[in-house]
């Protein structure tokens, strides 16, 4: 198979509903005339006709959260202890092993937004596509929200993954999972009503919350995960290396070449 690179990253943008609006990405673009004023002080007298077409650089200033765009939890994003007791860890201690794995993707597009997916769920959907899970194999779910994503309703599009779906994942060896959705777990307007009518607090964030019992990471606001098999790719998704935080931006890719996915099992079965 010729190599083949997915992108199933979302861009970082302006005036796109991609998060709640106080969380919103920011971005100022400088182009090469405005940036004259930055570049010309640092050569004294220096003047925009003595630069090729009178242009200097082109620059942005971004205002962002670490979980804008495409982002990768680290456990400490879910609560400060994990695996029952331990300390969280925080992005860049994250293992970049769990990062570059085989990919599995479920495809949920067809569960209601505010779908609490089950274990039962994962499990017939595993069963459908003829998949045994692997430890620290990838698994990525694709729901309604990915098709929402530029819309007002994307952050409220969707399932999301339970306690017991997680948990699922996580007792079988997964170490990383994914959704194209704003959140692993079901929109928040979804769980809220559920909280009014029952006043269960563990219904709230109980997909992240799993993490409390296996430390697991999780990618947020993927993209494009219709143009993936059911497996038979790999993906990439190493966060960027932010000192003691609860999260990383990723470009995160599925690469379809034969070699590399051979190239991993081999390299497990041999660890």
């Amino acid at each position: 198979m010729p190599r083949k690179i997915i992108d199933i990253s979302i861009p970082l943008e302006n005036d796109v509903v991609s998060d709640p609006p106080p969380f919103a990405p920011k971005i100022q673009y400088v182009d090469h005339t405005m940036s004259l004023a930055q570049m010309l002080p640092f050569f004294p007298g220096l003047k925009p006709a003595d630069l090729p077409d009178g242009e200097a650089w082109a620059v942005e200033k971004i205002e962002l959260i670490t979980h804008n765009g495409t982002h990768l939890d680290a456990p400490y994003h879910f609560a400060s202890t994990m695996n029952r007791g331990e300390r969280a860890i925080t992005i860049d201690e994250v293992d970049l092993d769990w990062c570059f794995q085989p990919g599995v993707k479920l495809d949920f597009r067809h569960f209601p937004d505010g779908y609490v997916a089950t274990a039962a769920d994962v499990e017939r959907e595993l069963v459908r596509v003829d998949h045994e899970l692997r430890p620290l194999e990838i698994v990525v779910v694709n729901t309604r929200a990915g098709s929402r994503y530029g819309t007002g309703d994307y952050v409220t599009a969707g399932c999301g993954m339970g306690y017991e779906a997680t948990m699922y994942l996580l007792e079988r060896g997964v170490r990383l999972t994914g959704t194209d959705a704003w959140s692993w777990d079901a929109p928040f307007v979804y769980t809220a009503e559920k909280f009014k009518q029952t006043g269960n607090a563990k219904l709230i964030w109980e997909g992240h919350k799993a993490g409390r019992d296996i430390g697991y990471c999780h990618l947020e606001k993927l993209h494009n995960l219709e143009a993936l098999p059911a497996d038979g790719f790999v993906i990439a998704c190493f966060p960027v290396k932010i000192r003691g935080a609860s999260a990383g931006w990723t470009r995160a890719v599925a690469i379809l070449d034969d070699a590399i996915l051979e190239a991993s099992w081999a390299s497990r079965a041999a660890g």
